[in-house]
């Protein structure tokens, strides 16, 4: 018999590996569904490249590689045989357990044990061969089984990599010096000292400075001021604003060169006002459903039970939309936002009824591929068949489950993401903007359903001396939506309460009985549409700062419409906040009102000119006393010169890439060699003299039809990208460098078919728009193409501004880093309530205290 298998296995020996460090191995879950080796027909693994498949996948990785053998796993649950007592005889090793499999949270109880079963399965034939067979199996492959059987689960947190670089303690964080200068830096509202910067910033830990960083091919922009000041100060030490977080502090050390560990981080600091130690004690908890039960405050046990409606008793449903997800540890966030997505239904289309589709073009390695993970993951909350009432059988194998594990989407979609890749808790608005960036890269040549969240947003922006303006649109696909405690119906209530509360802090006795804020929804709505201030104003009509401020309106209405209460800010010392308030939400919402108008009868708008480049001080002072040129490395400029490029071209490659040296500067000379003004000297505005207009130069704020600046069309044609493409996108994206990224991505399809067709764009601008513009959505006869949009612009489905609410999410904790979240959604008629796993009919949907609301429009029949 030895020899027979032998035989039989010769001919799949080189598809058959052992695997080797790094690999990862998936016997826990199907790459296209959620089976398990405890669903009935097991699992089975590739004995090549380690995917797990259910039964009814593994047919199809056969048919497309050809690998012919599986390890087939399976783990039967059942009763543990009880004693004369009844009771359940222990057990002090169960020996038929033996795969290293997380335990089913449904089958821990004292009454159930585990017998695991593993075998050979060779395909077509479906020949089974039973393991352990060391005796009858060749040698590589009892190796190679033993060590599929032994492999940690492909989630669990891998050991670093040999050739990760460890983070060392840098040579200055004990010797740092800090300035004592009374720099106290805010908890939000940085930008950066040198420039219009509000990403990407970094804190100097010597002199408090807040500059910002170069700009990466990831989207993370700056203009390298924070090294620059390195270079003019020396002073070592940085770490980033945008993440910091009681358990992260990305640290840099300009002098080593590389990311860096700060041991004294907290005392840094705590130099400059930002209490690192404080966050951790008041804004966080690594558990999952954290509470807001520090300073003496007593728990929101209210919100806790509210949201969750406990004390009732609600009903258990089962079946298709109604399969609940089961918490990871802190994944609440993901789960929350996934269950309301795809009870949307230009979702369910693009993915579950694409599903055959995009499971026979999914790649070699599905786990890998978005579109085969969010199909995998439509498919199990809509099937049904993951969500089946217990059956009452002493078969325990009749057990359904409950619900379904996002390990392996989660993996693909907080991969590289410092935030979602961790175990902590997170917020779901971020999350909610997160994912609509991945479905909108991975949207080339098919449906896009984040259409239906996509409008533009009109800003107003007036000078308050010369009460002139300018018009600008943006894309957006969340509202937010202020919530002005001054506003409260019970304000005399909450004063009252204030009071009190001093009181007791002052006498140290117990806090009175908190008191939730109520404000109306109208006052809502009214606090998003005044003005506000705008800082550091340029005014084009005076051609300096001026006051400013800006008003926003609907440019375009979507067909759902997300909006999110701003309950979360920062106290003083960077303590993240939730204030306790509760909003009269309506069921139907009309916000006809706060469409936007455009230019006005009677109003002037401010000249089209781009503000002056504002140079350092003392860069300025010379510039105003001389005709001195801008400052530029000669040295990397003679450099290029001597590859043959004109110097005035290779002058204008270093200014426009920031002096980042003769590599960046030659990929800008490739990108612009074409163009007519190539050779001409480098001419810039000086600080006293008007800039040029924003078509020529787009260097301003401007209208998504307007001219993008060179120097964003620069960075991208140097990565390689087309111009003709590059221009697209910058407009499509109002000139946002990360997003037009994102768009080129997205794109490339287009971008083939408009260069065999250049006519296309002119046709655009003469003809109407037709329901073939959105063939692939799914419109109401009251949708229409945005008037001002051209075909290479964002794609608008516009229509009539009122509303129906059908989903909201709330939050229950102090904090968006810490608690729960919990959303409702409305279904055949009745609120249903997503808790985890557990899915149940609501009774009393707690509208007034939600975070994130989910409206529909209503057709205009």
């Amino acid at each position: 018999m030895a020899a027979d298998l032998g035989e039989l296995l010769v001919p799949y020996m080189p598809t058959i590996r052992v695997p080797r460090t790094g690999d990862r191995v998936f016997k826990n879950e199907c790459a296209f569904s959620y089976d398990s080796p405890e669903s009935e027909g097991g699992l089975y693994v590739c004995m090549n490249t380690f995917l797990g498949f259910g039964r009814e996948h593994v047919e199809r990785h056969y048919r497309k590689t050809g690998q012919s053998v599986y390890m087939h796993l399976k783990r039967h649950v059942k009763e543990k045989a009880t004693g004369a007592a009844g009771g359940a005889i222990p057990r002090r090793r169960n020996g038929k357990v033996f795969l290293d499999l997380e335990l089913n949270r449904d089958f821990n109880g004292d009454e159930y044990e585990c017998e695991d079963e593993a075998k050979l399965v060779i395909f077509p034939d479906h020949f089974e061969i039973p393991l352990p067979n060391i005796e009858e199996l060749p040698a590589l492959v009892t190796i190679a089984c033993d060590a599929v059987l032994n492999a940690a689960s492909a989630y669990k947190k891998q050991e670093p990599e040999s050739w990760d670089e460890e983070i060392q303690v840098s040579k200055h964080a004990r010797s740092l010096r800090q300035q004592d200068n009374g720099v106290r830096i805010p908890p939000s509202g940085w930008k950066c000292q040198k420039c219009e910067m509000k990403e990407n910033l970094w804190l100097n830990l010597s002199d408090g400075a807040v500059l910002c960083g170069k700009w990466f091919f990831d989207g993370a922009g700056g203009n390298g001021h924070a090294l620059d000041h390195f270079k003019d100060t020396n002073f070592p030490l940085a770490v980033k604003l945008d993440n910091l977080t009681p358990d992260i502090a990305d640290i840099y050390s300009f002098d080593e060169e590389e990311a860096v560990l700060d041991p004294q981080i907290s005392e840094h600091l705590q130099h400059f006002g930002i209490d690192i130690i404080q966050i951790q004690r008041n804004g966080t908890d690594n558990g999952h459903h954290n509470t807001d039960n520090t300073n003496n405050v007593r728990p929101r046990v209210s919100e806790w039970e509210v949201i969750q409606e406990s004390g009732m008793k609600l009903k258990a449903v089962y079946g298709s939309g109604f399969t609940g997800i089961k918490n990871l540890g802190n994944s609440c966030y993901l789960g929350t936002i996934m269950q309301v997505l795809f009870s949307i239904p230009e979702f369910q289309r693009a993915y579950v009824g694409n599903l055959q589709r995009i499971y026979d073009y999914s790649p070699l390695d599905p786990s890998t591929d978005f579109s085969t993970q969010m199909a995998k993951l439509g498919h199990g909350l809509l099937s049904g068949l993951y969500s089946k009432p217990p059956m009452k059988s002493e078969l325990i194998e009749q057990h359904q489950p409950k619900g379904i594990s996002l390990k392996m989407f989660k993996a693909l979609v907080s991969n590289g993401h410092p935030e979602f890749s961790s175990n902590r808790q997170q917020d779901a608005q971020k999350f909610f903007l997160h994912l609509i960036n991945l479905v909108e890269r991975n949207s080339v040549g098919s449906e896009n359903p984040n259409d239906a969240f996509r409008y533009l947003v009109e800003e107003r922006v007036q000078c308050c001396q010369t009460q002139k303006v300018r018009y600008t649109q943006k894309v957006d696909y969340l509202m937010q939506l202020p919530a002005p405690i001054e506003a409260a119906s019970n304000r005399e209530e909450l004063i009252a309460y204030e009071a009190k509360r001093n009181e007791a802090e002052e006498n140290m006795r117990a806090p009175p009985e908190p008191v939730r804020a109520r404000i109306p929804f109208t006052a809502c709505l009214q606090a998003f549409t005044e003005p506000e201030n705008v800082p550091d104003f340029w005014s084009s009509e005076l051609q300096a700062k001026s006051a400013g401020v800006k008003t926003s309106r609907f440019a375009s209405f979507p067909e759902y419409l997300v909006v999110q209460i701003k309950k979360f800010t920062f106290v003083v010392d960077w303590v993240p906040k939730k204030v306790d308030l509760s909003i009269d939400i309506p069921d139907f919402l009309d916000l006809s009102r706060l469409r936007g108008t455009g230019l006005q009868a009677g109003e002037q708008e401010l000249p089209d000119l781009t503000p002056p480049i504002v140079l350092p001080e003392d860069t300025r002072n010379n510039s105003m006393n001389s005709s001195d040129s801008p400052e530029i490395d000669e040295s990397a400029a003679v450099q290029l010169a001597e590859m043959g490029f004109p110097l005035e071209a290779c002058r204008k490659a270093i200014y426009y890439t920031g002096n980042m040296g003769p590599e960046m500067a030659f990929n800008w000379i490739i990108a612009h060699m074409e163009e007519p003004d190539f050779a001409e000297p480098l001419a810039l505005p000086t600080f006293m003299d008007p800039g040029p207009s924003v078509a020529s130069s787009g260097l301003a704020a401007t209208p998504l039809d307007n001219q993008p600046p060179e120097e964003s069309i620069g960075i991208l044609t140097s990565m390689g990208f087309p111009r003709r493409h590059t221009v697209q996108a910058l407009k499509a994206t109002n000139n946002n460098l990360e997003r037009a990224l994102d768009w080129i991505f997205t794109h490339t399809e287009r971008e083939e078919e408009e260069e065999t067709s250049d006519a296309l764009s002119d046709m655009a601008d003469t003809t109407e728009p037709n329901d073939s513009a959105f063939s692939n959505a799914n419109t109401h006869s009251d949708s229409t193409l945005s008037p001002d949009q051209d075909a290479s612009g964002p794609r608008i489905k516009d229509g009539p501004g009122r509303y129906e609410l059908f989903a909201f999410i709330s939050h229950i904790g102090a904090s968006t880093m810490s608690g729960h979240y919990v959303c409702h959604i409305k279904k055949e008629g009745r609120w249903v309530i997503f808790n985890d796993h557990k899915v149940c009919l609501s009774e009393r949907p707690p509208k007034d205290l939600g975070y994130i609301y989910f409206y529909r429009r209503l057709s205009s029949s």
